[in-house]
């Protein structure tokens, strides 16, 4: 339209976003053309930005009714085809009232009511595929429209003919109308819950904001609001393992908060007065008191939503092969369908010859080969990766990783285990055992993460202390001082906690820069005032990663890392993989950026995630890969989840793919063929020098068996090596 400079579908969440000239254009004209090329538009309100939780029950019942319809269909084509063909072939036996031998009139209104129930059921493909004709736009529901609707006046025909010519029996196929529709409509069902899936990724993150939290008056009383009443400014007590509300500052208290479900980092971040918090992390152990300073749409958390949404609307669905020659399959097939009959009729045909050219054209020209082709290979791919651990979303999905030039991994709980471990301990003053045996049993009273990690390490070793804790105080972003049964002072923290009380670490300050440099935490233990040595906590690598990168590098693909971490850390865990580039120091909401850059590049980017804050790089990369392990809301909004956590799966993705892909291009060069060869046959080009005129039934025939061909192809995947 003159004056839209920019739209954008969103069909997963049902969205048009559209810039437009106010002078050149308004709403109601937009609405009017959307309506106009088949669908329905609505202006959005504030009434109809419905949470997605709340939208949840009505789907559930929509998806229920649709699933309903869809068994019903499917009964009924049982039915049908043991009615239509049981005869034919195995001699099933019938009723008397509907036999075809005794009753041929009423065996065929059986078929005939059956096939308009089913077609009743698939109505809204007649109605958008007849749509999209009418607007010189035809795609795959016209095929099945025209197909469908052939097949059936044809067999309606042969009906009213059926009381003075009984022998034409033979020639019903209400089968072959209804069948199309059933499966076509199977088909828009798994569609359907794909999408479900998808929209449930949005609906968790908006669920990480807590529905209510305590305001704090300016008189001091505390009570409980709804989170969306507060506003730029208000302060509000956290307690322990509550979410924090919204982005704000401390402003009193001091505490550990769990962000992983935001930045994906696994170990707790120190909040003190001054710093910021993000809305949907946890507090994990003190009381916090926050004042907000973003609410609504400047939350970053509506930032990953709308980063989320955004990405998906402007992901192009893959346009499949069949339907883009569609628009010039159709009419193509209804001229040749209408030209043939015309002459005939011109050179002196009766009208019955006339119709059964027409028809046998439009039923051999049924796009069950071509509708087919893909769908069959795709489902077998899936059912191939779900045998080795690998689930994909969508058969586009499957369809477009076979392009993927660059693999986007992200460091922590991808290319990393996820949770810190000991990687080194430093001590000349007494043994490793010893130094651990002491360190452990005063970390045991510590929740931190890092005290977490060597308690468990000294369990994995067998190594306990005989002492007891008699005393213990815990310094908030420091460590934790102990007393213990024999009379000893252990601290155990950073070195902030052993400077406050004047213990020398220089002796270590060598060894610290090289821990650092190589991204651990090193943990200082002093035993009465006297350092005794170093326990290096890290994110150790997978024993898997560095062989999933050189198996993506070898097929000819380029890697690249991707993580918040700071550069010196990501560069090193990057050199130790062998990534092509490391990039660092990502934001959340910037993740899609980065992703959104290498496209601009020309590179078709698969990223691999498992963190809340990799939704919208999944979202925005041409294939989202998540971890099976990783958070619900990365796994949501992936295409392909990985259930082995294991990254040489992603090679076997790779792989998969591009042998799904082959199968598909030859399941289609098969289908074109046929209706190359089929329809001008159908059509009466050997009838002059052959006496060959192809009947509906055998046109029926044929497409049956091009479909035979087609699934028989696309089942040979099942026996293919990953």
């Amino acid at each position: 339209m003159n004056g839209v400079i920019r739209s954008d579908v969103n069909l997963t969440t049902n969205k048009m976003d559209i810039e437009y000239d106010e002078k050149k254009v308004t709403p109601e004209m937009i609405m009017a053309k959307v309506e106009k090329a088949g669908f329905q538009a609505s202006p959005m309100t504030e009434q109809s930005k419905q949470r997605p939780r709340d939208q949840k029950d009505d789907e559930q019942s929509v998806f229920r009714h649709e699933r309903n319809s869809i068994a019903l269909a499917l009964v009924l084509s049982a039915v049908l085809l043991y009615i239509s063909m049981g005869v034919m072939l195995f001699n099933a036996p019938l009723p008397d009232i509907i036999s075809m031998k005794t009753h041929t009139v009423n065996y065929a209104v059986t078929q005939m009511l059956l096939a308009l129930i089913i077609v009743f059921i698939g109505r809204r493909f007649f109605i958008s595929g007849f749509k999209a004709i009418f607007h010189l736009n035809p795609n795959m529901d016209s095929l099945v429209a025209i197909g469908s609707s052939a097949a059936f006046i044809y067999s309606f025909s042969i009906l009213l003919l059926l009381t003075d010519h009984p022998e034409l029996v033979h020639q019903l196929f209400f089968e072959a109308s209804a069948i199309v529709v059933t499966l076509v409509s199977l088909g828009k069902y798994m569609e359907t819950g794909s999408k479900r899936k998808t929209t449930g990724a949005i609906r968790k993150l908006i669920e990480l904001t807590p529905d209510s939290a305590i305001l704090i008056e300016a008189d001091g009383t505390q009570h409980e609001v709804a989170t969306e009443t507060l506003s730029v400014g208000n302060t509000v007590l956290v307690k322990p393992g509550s979410k924090i509300p919204l982005d704000g500052i401390v402003t009193q208290g001091s505490s550990s908060v769990d962000e992983s479900m935001l930045t994906g980092e696994s170990v707790p971040i120190e909040k003190v007065v001054g710093t910021n918090v993000i809305g949907g992390s946890i507090n994990k152990n003190g009381i916090l008191y926050i004042k907000i300073i973003r609410v609504g749409t400047d939350t970053t958390l509506s930032k990953i939503i709308r980063f989320v949404e955004e990405a998906q609307g402007k992901k192009a669905p893959i346009s499949k092969i069949a339907d883009k020659v569609a628009g010039i399959f159709v009419p193509i097939v209804i001229v040749i369908a209408v030209v043939s009959s015309l002459i005939w009729l011109l050179i002196g045909k009766d009208s019955s010859f006339v119709l059964r050219v027409f028809t046998s054209v439009l039923v051999i020209a049924c796009p069950c080969a071509m509708g087919l082709a893909t769908p069959t290979a795709i489902v077998v791919g899936m059912g191939l990766g779900a045998n080795n651990g690998i689930l994909i979303r969508s058969g586009e999905s499957l369809e477009i990783t076979y392009k993927t030039t660059t693999v986007v991994l992200d460091k922590t709980g991808t290319v990393t285990e996820g949770k810190p471990a000991v990687v080194e301990i430093l001590t000349d003053k007494m043994t490793f055992d010893e130094l651990l045996s002491v360190t452990a049993l005063v970390e045991s009273v510590s929740q931190h993460p890092l005290a977490s990690a060597i308690v468990e390490y000294a369990r994995s070793k067998a190594i306990t202390s005989e002492l007891t804790i008699s005393k213990f105080e815990n310094y908030s972003g420091k460590g934790i001082r102990a007393e213990l049964s024999n009379k000893q002072i252990v601290l155990v923290g950073n070195n902030r906690l052993m400077q406050e009380n004047q213990i020398d670490t220089t002796i270590f300050s060598e060894k610290i820069k090289i821990l650092l440099s190589k991204g651990e935490t090193p943990m200082f233990i002093a035993i009465d005032d006297d350092l005794c040595g170093i326990i290096s906590v890290a994110d150790s690598i997978k024993s898997t990663s560095i062989t999933a990168v050189k198996q993506l590098k070898e097929m000819g693909l380029r890697v690249v890392m991707l993580t918040g971490d700071n550069k010196t850390v990501a560069e090193h865990v990057g050199k130790q993989i062998g990534a092509d580039e490391v990039i660092a120091e990502v934001l959340p909401e910037d993740k899609a950026t980065a992703i959104k850059n290498l496209q601009k590049e020309g590179q078709v980017v698969l990223m691999v995630g498992d963190g809340i804050n990799d939704a919208p790089a999944l979202v925005q990369a041409d294939v989202g890969c998540a971890i099976g392990n990783g958070n619900d809301v990365a796994i949501e909004s992936a295409d392909i989840i990985l259930m082995k956590n294991d990254l040489r799966d992603v090679k076997k993705a790779v792989n998969l793919s591009r042998m799904t892909i082959k199968n598909i291009k030859q399941n289609l060069f098969w289908a074109f063929c046929y209706n190359i060869v089929g329809i001008p046959i159908a059509a009466g080009v050997l009838y002059p020098t052959f006496g060959i005129l192809l009947s509906p039934i055998i046109g029926a025939l044929a497409m049956s068996l091009s479909s035979v061909c087609v699934v028989s192809n696309a089942l040979r995947l099942r026996s293919k090596k990953l």
